[in-house]
């Protein structure tokens, strides 16, 4: 299976493809390319949503190019497109999250929209041959700060 992700909930443009065989638990990724504004924003003390958003549509048609040039796979293969749909600065987000249902829907394939805090606290276990493990998550994204018990997926409890 291969998944094509977005993410755009803030000042950076990001895509990445990971693939698993079928019984699989630990995907590869295949590539990862993130463009970043802080550059542009720094000059203004901080993230200036609408300059962040018509940025990420000028960014995000580069990034995917690149991003699938480095997977060495082209946007007919991906199995599941997604992109995260929040917590995040609504116009960007609203970027990412079209861009992935637009390509869902043009390729009649599944569209997954993935919780930004979320997907803080899970991702340092994609690589692991384990895969997740129970554990005590600190959040500190944005405006967002939480110590989170994560049992398995989909089972939090903030502390």
């Amino acid at each position: 299976m291969l998944v094509l992700g977005i993410e755009s909930s803030c000042d950076e443009t990001a895509v990445a493809l990971l693939e698993a065989a079928a019984g699989e638990v630990q995907p590869r990724v295949l590539s990862s390319v993130i463009s970043t504004q802080i550059p542009l924003h720094r000059m203004y003390g901080g993230v200036i949503p609408e300059l962040a958003s018509r940025n990420h549509s000028t960014n995000l048609p580069v990034v995917l190019r690149e991003a699938l040039e480095k997977a060495g796979r082209n946007i007919h293969e991906v199995d599941v497109f997604a992109s995260t749909a929040g917590p995040g600065l609504v116009a960007a987000l609203l970027v990412g999250n079209t861009a992935a249902k637009a390509l869902a829907l043009a390729a009649k394939k599944p569209f997954v929209a993935v919780n930004h805090l979320e997907g803080h606290m899970l991702s340092p276990f994609i690589t692991r041959p384990q895969g997740l493990v129970p554990h005590l998550s600190l959040v500190v994204s944005g405006g967002h700060t939480h110590l989170v018990v994560v049992k398995g997926y989909g089972e939090y409890e903030i502390v």
